[in-house]
């Protein structure tokens, strides 16, 4: 039940709530993601491992942790990081990706706690969080500043913001829209809206605006001739990456 002001875009919610049955077929809707995710895992991994000291060549490296993925779908990024060790709640304002999520999970042997809410509700709660992931999300929102601000207020003072969008420019509607939706139907046809597009300055001012401190930003690169994604220090034309601190 929606207790406060909300920032969620139900025409946005309805879109993936209609391909959440797909979230674990890796040659379905969701594939851009599945080729993406070794890429985001790499960067989260190696952020957390960088901020809270830890080795990742443990066991469970991310052992005593609390750990959000908002709009976490159907749990791809929740399940590797309860691997690492890490407690996680999953969230999403979708009802039907939920169920998805907590099946596989199950299947998986993981305990991952997995919840229809909004960052809204769960920062009115009090809930609090070591790192909060915030991948690909921030473009699908009714207001950026205000669903950042939530997402600050779910930080612990020291805590960890991962923040992945895409750019806003020419490039960006190419590839993003133009070549995902119509060209490779990657995506189904009106899953982003360029105008929703957020560029890496704009995105640090907001977060800056919400009290987290931008650490670090970094592109996710696609080469259509290898036919996969890395991490560039360079490149932040289309998908990029950032971080951020909560200092107090």
């Amino acid at each position: 039940m929606q207790t406060g002001p909300s920032t969620i875009d139900d025409s946005e919610v309805a879109k993936f709530e209609a391909m959440a049955a797909e979230w674990w077929d890796t040659e379905g809707k969701f594939k851009p993601l599945h080729m993406l995710n070794p890429t985001r895992l790499d960067y989260i991994t190696r952020q957390i491992a960088a901020e809270f000291g830890r080795d990742l060549s443990d066991d469970a490296p991310f052992k005593g942790l609390r750990l959000l993925d908002i709009g976490c779908g159907g749990g791809l990024l929740c399940e590797p990081m309860a691997r690492l060790g890490a407690d996680v709640v999953g969230a999403d304002a979708a009802a039907g990706n939920i169920p998805v999520a907590r099946v596989h999970a199950e299947q998986s042997g993981l305990d991952i706690d997995y919840r229809h809410t909004t960052a809204e509700d769960l920062a009115a709660g009090g809930e609090q969080f070591d790192v909060v992931l915030n991948m690909e999300v921030v473009e699908h929102v009714a207001d950026p500043q205000a669903y950042l601000n939530a997402c600050q207020a779910l930080l612990k003072p020291g805590g960890l913001h991962i923040c992945s969008t895409i750019n806003r420019n020419p490039k960006s509607f190419a590839m993003a829209i133009v070549g995902a939706e119509y060209v490779m139907r990657w995506l189904p046809k009106g899953t982003h809206e360029w105008s929703k597009f957020i560029t890496p300055d704009e995105l640090f001012a907001m977060l800056r605006q919400s009290g987290l401190d931008p650490v670090d930003r970094k592109g996710f690169s696609f080469n259509p001739v290898l036919w996969s994604w890395s991490i560039s220090e360079r490149d932040l034309s289309v998908n990029y990456v950032t971080a951020a601190i909560r200092r107090h």
